[in-house]
């Protein structure tokens, strides 16, 4: 029997007694590739440097399954972020003429940021969760974690893919889509009409066909469609990024998940026999026969509107919702590969694929990180926006290139007509790469003078679609560590260094802006 007691988001910590303070010059709260590369840039430049993290793991969704890199241009990738693909590179065959890879194995990834931590003495605390933070004059002191840890540094920056440091912190933020109004955008607020990842046929939503008073299938949603472009509180789906294998000898065939029930799946069963097989369509194959798995059509492995409470919830509600989306996405898996009402044709391409061993030993084989598309957006003195993204906007403080479409995945499933209806999903090209606003990872002066946001930073939904590519937030990450040290050095608050220096210092660093 499969082992999923590792498996797990959040676990509560039994107070210690009265561990002693850590001290350092940055304080990083989160171990995502934006912290990693945080970390380096400050040990580079001479800082004391630490990190918190949440999990057990180091590298976030880079080194959980996510190894079908989104990169928009390759060529906007610079400084650290680059080097970890070129070190990617001489790992497996190179991809491009330049030397570097783009795909790889979750294991691989982890490796590499674990191999740099140390070569760079950084030390990593994990299972940190914050609990509270400690504020004077404007300025962090110390954040204390649940297990009674507290961390002291001159200067923080949160990497964490939720922003809960920067909640914490009293720092403005938003959740969810604003109404295209705010910022004079068009692609934002609520979307109908996307050629993609809808439903391509009518499927009645109710448990019994037909028959509205029976109820509606798990995941359907009982609620008012609203009107195309109006601001909600919806955020795009989140799912994980599994990392699959068909070759036999490291082939784990797929486990049934704890509380599974595959009436659960019974809109993805009508789907496919309604003649349309393609929820596993967008299986990027990797190195040594492994795969990332993603979400494409109408019914795959995005859960959709079931993460909806997850940015501001606390830790225990995020376990709920964490295993909930294991039950999920597992769940598929095993029911398309072993239930009768899927056709035998699915069940045995299915079959082919199974978990590799040699992955997530210590998680059954399973992605240990979520895949948290989307969840606070800081709100400081300057919002990236649709503008930004069209080169309507140029952002004079350039700390780095975003370069990939405004993409935001499905935020809803409801019923319209008595017919399931997918609303949310944009993919919108851009024509160029464009800079992202070093004013869009500080907070307001008068919020905080001493935290950079480079994960959650301050954009809106739709700018933020194009943005939150793992690469970026490297870049950001290692900017991030550039101004914590820039202002160490001056003693000045992080919205008050000189943009010139800034700019000296990256392009020195070999980032592209």
């Amino acid at each position: 029997m499969t082992d999923f007691s590792q498996l797990y988001y959040y676990q509560r910590d039994e107070q210690s007694d009265q561990p002693n303070p850590v001290t350092a010059d940055l304080c990083i709260y989160g171990g995502t590739p934006a912290g990693v590369a945080a970390a380096i840039q400050g040990r580079r430049m001479g800082l004391r440097v630490v990190i918190a993290e949440f999990s057990r793991n180091i590298g976030g969704i880079t080194a959980s399954g996510l190894g079908a890199t989104d990169f928009g241009r390759k060529s906007a990738i610079g400084g650290i972020a680059r080097e970890f693909y070129m070190k990617l590179g001489a790992m497996y065959d190179p991809q491009d003429g330049d030397g570097t890879s783009w795909h790889f194995a979750p294991s691989v990834a982890q490796n590499i940021f674990n191999e740099w931590l140390a070569q760079e003495d950084v030390p990593v605390y994990f299972e940190q969760h914050l609990a509270s933070v400690e504020s004077t004059n404007g300025k962090i002191s110390a954040i204390t974690m649940e297990n009674g840890q507290v961390f002291k540094a001159r200067m923080f920056i949160d990497a964490s893919y939720e922003g809960d440091l920067m909640a914490r912190a009293g720092v403005s933020y938003t959740v969810g889509r604003e109404g295209n109004s705010v910022y004079g955008e068009t692609r934002n607020g609520i979307q109908f009409g996307s050629p993609y990842h809808m439903f391509n046929t009518r499927i009645d939503p109710y448990m019994i066909e037909g028959k509205p008073d029976s109820g509606l299938l798990p995941g359907i949603a009982d609620i008012e469609p609203g009107v195309q472009g109006q601001g909600d509180h919806s955020i795009q789906a989140y799912n994980f990024r599994i990392c699959l294998t068909d070759v036999p000898g490291n082939r784990v065939a797929f486990p049934e998940p704890p509380g599974y029930d595959p009436q659960q799946f019974e809109l993805l069963s009508r789907y496919i026999r309604s003649g349309i097989w393609d929820a596993m369509r967008l299986h990027v194959r990797m190195p040594n026969g492994k795969t990332d798995l993603n979400n494409f059509g109408a019914v795959s492995t995005d859960y959709i509107g079931a993460n909806h409470a997850w940015p501001d919830a606390n830790y225990a509600t995020r376990e709920k919702l964490f295993q909930d989306h294991v039950r999920y996405n597992l769940g598929m898996l095993y029911f398309l590969a072993n239930d009768d009402s899927v056709p035998a044709h699915v069940r045995e391409e299915v079959g082919q694929w199974g978990l590799p061993a040699d992955e997530f030993m210590d998680t059954a084989n399973w992605p240990h990180q979520l895949y948290i598309r989307e969840a606070r957006r800081m709100v400081a003195e300057e919002v990236m926006t649709e503008l930004h993204c069209r080169g309507l906007r140029v952002a004079e403080d350039s700390i780095g290139l975003a370069s990939y479409m405004m993409d935001s995945h499905n935020c809803r499933r409801l019923v319209i007509n008595g017919a399931c209806v997918n609303e949310g999903d944009v993919e919108i090209k851009i024509e160029a790469p464009y800079p992202v606003s070093y004013r869009a990872i500080v907070p307001k002066g008068e919020q905080c003078q001493n935290l950079l946001v480079p994960v959650c930073l301050s954009a809106s939904h739709i700018a933020y679609g194009s943005i939150r590519m793992e690469p970026v937030f490297m870049v950001l990450g290692q900017a991030a560590a550039t101004a914590a040290a820039i202002a160490l050095e001056e003693d000045r608050a992080v919205q008050d260094i000189e943009y010139g220096i800034l700019r000296d210092s990256l392009l020195k660093d070999g980032q592209v802006l």
